[in-house]
């Protein structure tokens, strides 16, 4: 990627919300009226990037694996939704550039990086970035995380990516900082999410470096932790936005209640 004079990307980790919503009628008490509204509001914010690179939760491989095709399809992996939303087409191109690039800056980093030439972006891509950038005129890259879930070697993966900052790329982690299905629409449900976002706010916006990560691997021991995420996959792309910048601080940038539960964005740097 081409080096951008005087801009320095933010990171973001974002909410992706639940299934294919931005197709969906709710009606007037929609609850995701608020999650469009942040997501729309990005590019007005930070502006348009040369290219995005995300890390979504539906995503996980046993080594670091980029998507390399250059016009990638649609993988639709959600179910029982109306007829319709098995037919939404976002047609933001791939970038041969990008992919060489991460594959560049992780091998200098020692992980290793495989290709996937046929997959295609999955919702926690094609949902947020449709509301996001709707005319698909970015070029995207979808990057997967390890199977492992570990909280360092994906804190590592964003230090390792940190340069692309400072060339026009636009590092997204999506995911949702609750993420327990079964729980969703319960009320029993509500104080739990709220128990871990008030601690995960505080970890992430209270400190940087050392002292943030150290709070992040430790993300089990919160309050209501394995109530909030059961399964962490949609927590650990936030790990990857936090380490591509380490000492700069973080602020909550979304705020709100999703069928009752208390959900938050945050952007980094």
């Amino acid at each position: 990627m081409s080096q951008v004079s005087g801009k320095k990307w933010p990171t973001l980790f974002i909410s992706h919300g639940g299934g294919p919503w931005p197709w969906m009628d709710f009606g007037p008490q929609n609850p995701y009226q608020g999650l469009r509204a942040y997501l729309e509001n990005i590019p007005q914010k930070l502006g348009k990037p040369q290219a995005i690179l995300v890390i979504s939760g539906h995503w996980e491989e046993k080594s670091f694996t980029v998507m390399t095709h250059e016009q990638p399809p649609m993988l639709y992996d959600y179910y029982g939704f109306p007829d319709e939303t098995y037919k939404i087409h976002y047609k933001a191109q791939g970038s041969t550039t990008l992919v060489r690039r991460v594959h560049e800056l992780l091998n200098k980093a020692g992980m290793p990086c495989e290709d996937d030439a046929e997959r295609g972006f999955d919702h926690g891509v094609f949902v947020p970035l449709g509301v996001m950038f709707p005319k698909a005129d970015v070029p995207l890259v979808q990057l997967s995380m390890k199977k492992t879930y570990d909280v360092q070697d994906h804190l590592n993966l964003g230090r390792a990516l940190a340069p692309l900052r400072e060339e026009g790329v636009l590092i997204v982690g999506s995911g949702l900082s609750y993420h327990n299905l079964r729980e969703f629409g319960q009320p029993r449900a509500i104080p739990a999410s709220k128990q871990f976002d008030a601690w995960l706010t505080a970890a992430v916006t209270s400190g940087t470096g050392q002292e943030r990560e150290e709070k992040l691997r430790h993300w089990s021991e919160a309050p209501a932790a394995r109530l909030a995420h059961p399964r962490e996959d949609h927590l650990i792309p936030l790990m990857v936005a936090a380490g591509a910048a380490p000492e700069e601080s973080a602020v909550k940038v979304y705020s709100d209640q999703m069928f009752g539960l208390e959900v938050s964005g945050f952007q980094f740097g």
